[in-house]
């Protein structure tokens, strides 16, 4: 059974281990701020969920991850509307995230009304990757 909670500083080496993206005193900023989810299935942390506010407006999902076993399986979907309903609670007119152009998820995103906004090319710089784009949602 679906399950979502903000992180506790105790969810600090789950988390680690599903994201290699941030860093361990970023991860305790989102948890302070509330920023951080951690998703399960009964009492089992099967994923995370997290986010910061481009412009310090909009509220920019920077990461999703679910375990291998659980993708596929509407988990998450159902994290993804529980957040957009919490931002929409919060107050927030839209959403937005980010995925590189290979990936999947781009396809998961639009199912759930995420529309293309552009893109961003870090070719030649340290953080070299396929190119990404941005996607949005408003409410």
């Amino acid at each position: 059974m679906f399950g979502i909670r903000y992180a506790l500083e105790s969810d600090k080496a789950f988390w680690l281990t599903h994201d290699e993206h941030i860093s361990e005193n970023e991860l305790l900023l989102k948890i302070r701020d509330g920023r951080g989810y951690i998703i399960s299935d009964e009492d089992k942390s099967i994923g995370v969920l997290r986010y910061n506010l481009f412009l310090d407006i909009i509220p920019f999902l920077t990461m999703i991850y679910l375990d291998e076993s659980y993708r596929g399986k509407g988990f998450g979907r159902q994290a993804m509307l529980f957040w957009e309903h919490e931002m929409c609670e919060l107050g927030y007119k839209m959403i937005m995230t980010s995925t590189q152009v290979d990936e999947g998820a781009q396809h998961f995103y639009r199912k759930l009304g995420y529309k293309d906004r552009g893109s961003l090319f870090l070719d030649n710089t340290p953080f070299e990757q396929p190119q990404e784009m941005f996607m949005l949602k408003i409410f």
